[in-house]
């Protein structure tokens, strides 16, 4: 991965992250404009079920360091990641639970640091530009509009988007939508708080196909056949181009760890037990 810095920049080491639960050690890795508290359901459950779970805000998201930049590059997450992995100074391999982008964090630190890696849970996960549709691969390719456009969006028209997109997956316990209202809100809070910038990071990721069939540690590939943000046929794919990786379902869209919170933390469980 290429990326240039600001002259006299250097990668913030510090990251708000939580910690709950005594065992073998599992990191999540949320999604662009998100924060930790995408796995606010999911925590718990690990703790519970024996784990020590860790979850963080990546640079440039939720309360960890926001650079002055209008352009972030894949490489300053990446490296402001590993920073926070070391310091963590775990004594075991972990298993990286990643969506969307923190997918494609998790697969290069797979693919860079093995030997500390016991397993993947990719969740809708990103691993190349051509799974976008083609209007978003538009929008993304002009990061310093997409930069201008959001850091001046109020937080209520974020909200109405993220209702309006809920309400158009369909339902659950909530009623008309498929994320409970406190995931909206906290989902509509994480888009204004997070460094416009971030946006540029996916025009500065390598395509990661070449490097699949080489990415050798036990993974589970979970995504949401009603994605709207990355096509799901690039799903299967992914797995098929992995050699230890199977593949499941959700009647979902782009966040099923989110939208259908008890069926995705029994295929995680189910994947933990069987390491």
């Amino acid at each position: 991965m290429n990326g240039t810095r600001p002259h006299n920049f250097s990668i913030p080491r510090t990251a708000n992250y939580i910690h709950e639960g005594d065992g073998p050690p599992v990191v999540l890795v949320h999604g662009i404009a998100a924060s930790m508290h995408d796995w606010d359901d999911l925590v718990p459950a690990l703790a519970e079920s024996g784990y020590s779970a860790y979850a963080l805000d990546l640079l440039g998201h939720g309360e960890s360091p926001k650079p002055e930049s209008r352009a972030y590059q894949m490489d300053w997450l990446f490296e402001h990641f590993l920073h926070w992995m070391n310091s963590l100074h775990l004594t075991e391999p972990a298993v990286l639970i990643g969506h969307s982008l923190g997918g494609y964090l998790a697969l290069e630190y797979a693919r860079r640091v093995s030997v500390w890696t016991r397993g993947l849970v990719l969740v809708n996960p990103l691993y190349s530009l051509r799974q976008l549709p083609a209007l978003l691969r538009r929008t993304y390719r002009r990061p310093h509009l997409s930069s201008f456009i959001v850091g001046r969006t109020p937080k209520w028209i974020f909200r109405m988007i993220v209702d309006v997109t809920s309400m158009a997956m369909g339902h659950n316990s909530d009623g008309l939508h498929s994320l409970p209202a406190r995931i909206r809100a906290q989902t509509a809070l994480d888009y204004v708080r997070a460094a416009p910038g971030v946006y540029n990071v996916l025009n500065t990721g390598e395509d990661l196909n070449r490097h699949l069939p080489f990415i050798s540690i036990p993974t589970l590939v979970i995504w949401g056949e009603r994605d709207q943000t990355l096509m799901p046929a690039s799903f299967p794919k992914m797995v098929s181009a992995m050699p230890h990786a199977v593949g499941k379902s959700i009647q979902a869209g782009h966040v099923p760890h989110q939208s259908n919170t008890e069926e995705f933390n029994q295929m995680v469980m189910e994947f933990l037990k069987g390491l």
